[in-house]
Protein backbone atom coordinates (compact mmCIF):
# COMPACT_ATOMS: atom_id res chain seq x y z
CA UNK A 1 0.00 0.00 0.00
CA UNK A 2 1.01 3.27 -0.54
CA UNK A 3 -0.21 5.09 2.64
CA UNK A 4 2.68 7.28 2.71
CA UNK A 5 3.90 10.13 1.59
CA UNK A 6 7.23 9.52 -0.14
CA UNK A 7 10.29 10.61 1.47
CA UNK A 8 10.87 13.45 -1.33
CA UNK A 9 7.28 15.14 -0.38
CA UNK A 10 4.30 15.80 -2.14
CA UNK A 11 5.77 15.99 -5.41
CA UNK A 12 3.46 17.33 -8.65
CA UNK A 13 3.59 13.79 -10.01
CA UNK A 14 2.72 12.25 -6.83
CA UNK A 15 0.29 14.39 -6.58
CA UNK A 16 -0.77 13.78 -9.69
CA UNK A 17 -1.02 10.50 -9.25
CA UNK A 18 -3.06 10.41 -6.95
CA UNK A 19 -5.62 12.70 -8.96
CA UNK A 20 -5.74 10.11 -11.73
CA UNK A 21 -6.35 7.40 -9.31
CA UNK A 22 -9.35 9.36 -8.05
CA UNK A 23 -10.87 10.52 -11.49
CA UNK A 24 -10.36 6.41 -13.06
CA UNK A 25 -11.64 5.57 -9.54
CA UNK A 26 -14.84 7.38 -9.81
CA UNK A 27 -14.89 6.52 -13.43
CA UNK A 28 -15.52 2.78 -12.68
CA UNK A 29 -17.94 3.33 -10.13
CA UNK A 30 -20.51 5.53 -12.38
CA UNK A 31 -19.93 2.93 -15.15
CA UNK A 32 -20.69 0.06 -12.14
CA UNK A 33 -23.60 2.14 -11.46
CA UNK A 34 -24.78 2.69 -14.58
CA UNK A 35 -24.60 -1.41 -15.64
CA UNK A 36 -26.48 -2.71 -13.26
CA UNK A 37 -29.81 -4.36 -14.22
CA UNK A 38 -32.68 -2.60 -15.39
CA UNK A 39 -30.84 -0.08 -17.66
CA UNK A 40 -32.20 -1.57 -20.54
CA UNK A 41 -29.38 -1.42 -23.44
CA UNK A 42 -31.79 -0.78 -25.81
CA UNK A 43 -33.38 2.00 -24.00
CA UNK A 44 -30.44 3.76 -23.90
CA UNK A 45 -29.66 3.09 -20.46
CA UNK A 46 -29.50 5.23 -18.13
CA UNK A 47 -27.20 7.44 -16.70
CA UNK A 48 -25.48 7.57 -13.02
CA UNK A 49 -26.41 10.50 -10.43
CA UNK A 50 -22.68 9.64 -8.68
CA UNK A 51 -20.86 12.82 -8.45
CA UNK A 52 -18.85 12.21 -5.30
CA UNK A 53 -16.51 9.23 -3.79
CA UNK A 54 -14.61 8.72 -0.90
CA UNK A 55 -10.91 8.83 -2.81
CA UNK A 56 -8.94 6.31 -2.73
CA UNK A 57 -7.27 4.40 0.28
CA UNK A 58 -3.94 4.27 -1.55
CA UNK A 59 -3.01 8.08 -0.67
CA UNK A 60 -2.52 9.46 2.82
CA UNK A 61 -5.42 12.28 3.56
CA UNK A 62 -2.79 15.37 3.12
CA UNK A 63 -2.51 14.32 -0.54
CA UNK A 64 -6.37 15.13 -0.87
CA UNK A 65 -6.65 17.72 1.17
CA UNK A 66 -3.43 19.64 -1.29
CA UNK A 67 -5.46 18.60 -4.14
CA UNK A 68 -8.89 20.43 -2.49
CA UNK A 69 -6.30 23.56 -1.67
CA UNK A 70 -4.98 23.23 -5.44
CA UNK A 71 -8.80 23.42 -6.51
CA UNK A 72 -8.74 20.05 -8.39
CA UNK A 73 -10.89 18.46 -5.94
CA UNK A 74 -14.18 19.18 -3.70
CA UNK A 75 -14.68 18.01 -0.91
CA UNK A 76 -18.79 16.79 0.13
CA UNK A 77 -19.79 16.25 3.07
CA UNK A 78 -19.14 12.52 4.84
CA UNK A 79 -15.62 12.12 3.74
CA UNK A 80 -16.79 12.37 0.01
CA UNK A 81 -14.97 14.41 -2.78
CA UNK A 82 -15.90 15.31 -5.78
CA UNK A 83 -14.06 16.63 -8.99
CA UNK A 84 -14.54 20.31 -9.73
CA UNK A 85 -14.19 19.52 -13.20
CA UNK A 86 -16.86 17.24 -14.39
CA UNK A 87 -16.26 13.74 -16.25
CA UNK A 88 -19.00 13.81 -18.54
CA UNK A 89 -17.68 13.99 -22.07
CA UNK A 90 -18.56 17.01 -24.22
CA UNK A 91 -20.27 16.08 -27.53
CA UNK A 92 -18.88 16.14 -30.49
CA UNK A 93 -19.10 18.83 -32.67
CA UNK A 94 -21.02 20.75 -30.09
CA UNK A 95 -20.49 24.39 -29.86
CA UNK A 96 -20.43 25.43 -25.48
CA UNK A 97 -21.46 28.90 -26.73
CA UNK A 98 -24.90 27.61 -27.36
CA UNK A 99 -24.45 24.53 -25.35
CA UNK A 100 -24.80 26.93 -22.08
Amino acid sequence: MMNEIPEEGMTPDYLKKAYKTFRKRLKLTRLDAESTLGGSSLSGGRKSGIVAISPPGNFPQEVWDKLVEMGKLRRERMGLYELVEDLTPKKKGSNEIYDK
